[in-house]
């Protein structure tokens, strides 16, 4: 039996209780749970704004200790500290064999079951599903073989969670997807945590200018710790033209939505300059649209493109940014600001909601 977290109808409170968790299969890896982030996109199951399977117990930022193998299991070994992938690959569909593997089809149609199409967690004869194949929101998981990054150095399970979603999301969106270049204007919307992540992977690669954008001062005023050198506080300006001020009226050369709305959205693109590069990184609610003016980004070159998981290979990327915090290059010690307890979990995310800054997570 395992305690867990388990959503069972949206728009109520996740229920703490006992459950059943089967052996791993062939190619799956049992994984004691030493910390869980408190990430907004679990809260979009919880709200609705994002469809899921029920029950299912959500948790998809996440690090451990192998606890046990499955049969043919090589890459990973009991005792190892791992950080959980949310986004594990087959190595067979189109997606991974043509390098993006962190868009893997079959993981997509599987959704929150196994790669097989079952589920390892049980209450008596009700299965429940794992959010990402990830399910961190209980003491211990079942997860794909390819969910587990083993990394050499052990660091705290809270930063190694971290190291799960936000920073290779945030991060990777600068670096891997819009390949931001050395003394380039940034503009960031949004500093919740992988907004923040944004703001460190633009100042890793020496933006000149990064401006920090929400409409919560205590947000912008914590995003500076993080690399932000200018920030616009949206609830009293207008965020598009604070951005082209502070660019010289040009706008700024790329930017960044991390909040995930359509008026976000539309921001975005409105303050980037000539030949600017737009990037999508939060997800709005589905059926969310967001009108964009096709003849400026014609006349102007705008280029305009989403990221998932910051385009980036787990298995290759998370050992690095283990190594870069590490050597002091990601501050990801003032990132985590609370820590609870697996029966405060609702109360972790009231804190979120309350606009909370920093990151809170999961001890167990």
């Amino acid at each position: 039996m395992v305690k867990a977290a388990v959503l069972y109808e949206t728009k109520t409170p996740l229920v703490v209780e006992e459950l059943e968790l089967d052996d791993p299969q062939a190619g799956e890896v049992l994984v004691k749970i030493g910390a869980a982030g408190i990430c907004r996109s679990d809260r979009h199951f919880m709200h609705g704004d994002a469809p899921i399977a029920l029950p299912v117990v959500l948790g998809h930022e996440g690090a451990g200790t192998v606890e046990k193998v499955g049969p043919g299991v090589t890459s990973v070994r009991p005792g190892q500290q791992v950080i959980l992938s949310f986004v594990p690959s087959c190595g067979r569909c189109k997606s991974c064999v043509t390098g993006k593997s962190h868009l893997c089809d079959n993981h997509a149609a599987t959704g929150p079951n196994m790669y097989d199409g079952t589920t390892r967690l049980h209450k008596g004869d009700q299965r429940i599903h794992h959010m990402g194949k990830t399910a961190c929101f209980a003491e211990y998981s079942v997860v794909p073989e390819t969910g587990c990054v083993p990394i050499d150095t052990p660091i705290g399970m809270d930063k190694a969670a971290l190291i799960g979603c936000c920073v290779p999301t945030g991060v990777g969106a600068v670096t891997s997807s819009a390949k931001v270049t050395p003394g380039s204007t940034v503009a960031v919307i949004g500093c919740g945590g992988v907004g923040l992540n944004v703001i460190m992977g633009a100042a890793l690669v020496n933006a000149s200018k990064i401006i920090a954008i929400d409409i919560r001062e205590s947000q912008l005023e914590f995003a500076m710790k993080f690399g932000a050198t200018h920030t616009v506080n949206a609830s009293d300006k207008d965020p598009v033209a604070q951005v082209k001020e502070l660019t010289g009226g040009k706008g700024a050369d790329y930017t960044f939505e991390v909040f995930g709305s359509a008026d976000t959205v539309k921001a975005a693109y409105d303050m980037a300059g000539k030949s600017g590069t737009v990037t999508i990184v939060g997800i709005a609610p589905v059926g969310a649209e967001a009108a964009i003016n096709a003849v400026d980004m014609v006349r102007n070159e705008k280029t305009m493109r989403g990221t998932y998981y910051g385009s980036t290979h787990s298995s290759v990327e998370m050992p690095k940014l283990v190594d870069m915090y590490l050597a002091g290059k990601l501050n990801l010690d003032d990132l985590v600001v609370r820590h609870y307890s697996l029966d405060q979990i609702n109360d972790a995310y009231d804190d979120m909601d309350k606009g909370e800054v920093g990151r809170g997570v999961i001890m167990y």
